[in-house]
C-alpha cells in the first residue's frame, strides 16, 4: 500500500516532469518569435504578424498558470499549512492541468476542423478563444462556438474573437 507522503511525491514528481518537458517545447516557439524580432528593418516599423499575437497571448496565459502553479506548491510544501489547506491546493493544482489539457484540446479541434490558429483560455465555465483569420464573420464564430460547446454536457459561456 502506498503511504501518503509516497503519493505526494509521485504526485509532485511527474507534475514538475510534465512541466518541464512543457517548458522545453515552448522555448521553441519563443526562439522563433525572437528571431523574428531581430530580422525586422531597423527603420522603427514593426510588423506584428497574427502567429506573434496568439504566442504573446498564449505565454502571458503560461505565466499565469505558471505563478499560480507555484503559489500551490509553497501551500503543498509549507510546513504550517493545514492538511485542509493542502487538499485545496493540490485539487486547485489538479483543475489547472486539467483547464490546460482541455485548452489544448480545443486549440486542436479548432486546428483540424477549420484549419485555423488560436488562443484559447478557459477560466470557470467561460471560454474565450482567439482565432487568427482574416476572414470574420458570425457565421464561422458560431460554428467555433457549436463545434466547441458539443465536447461538453454543461452550458459554457464561448467567446470567439477573430485576430487579423
Amino acid at each position: 500500500m502506498i503511504n501518503k507522503q509516497n503519493l505526494w511525491f509521485v504526485t509532485l514528481f511527474s507534475l514538475i516532469l510534465i512541466l518541464g518537458i512543457y517548458y522545453v517545447s515552448i522555448d521553441d516557439e519563443v526562439a522563433e518569435v525572437l528571431k523574428a524580432e531581430e530580422n525586422n528593418t531597423s527603420n522603427g516599423v514593426v510588423e506584428i504578424t497574427e502567429s506573434d499575437v496568439l504566442v504573446a497571448l498564449e505565454v502571458e496565459n503560461d505565466e499565469e498558470k505558471q505563478a499560480l502553479m507555484e503559489e500551490y506548491q509553497n501551500i503543498l510544501l509549507d510546513g504550517d499549512s493545514s492538511i485542509e489547506e493542502k487538499n485545496v491546493a493540490y485539487e486547485n493544482m489538479q483543475k489547472l492541468n486539467n483547464s490546460k489539457t482541455e485548452e489544448e484540446k480545443i486549440k486542436n479541434l479548432i486546428k483540424e476542423k477549420f484549419s485555423l490558429n488560436s488562443f484559447v483560455k478557459i477560466k470557470d465555465t467561460s471560454i474565450s478563444i482567439v482565432v487568427s483569420s482574416k476572414d470574420h464573420n458570425n457565421e464561422k464564430a458560431n460554428k467555433i462556438i457549436r463545434a466547441v460547446q458539443e465536447l461538453y454536457d454543461d452550458e459554457k459561456y464561448i467567446t470567439v474573437k477573430f485576430n487579423s
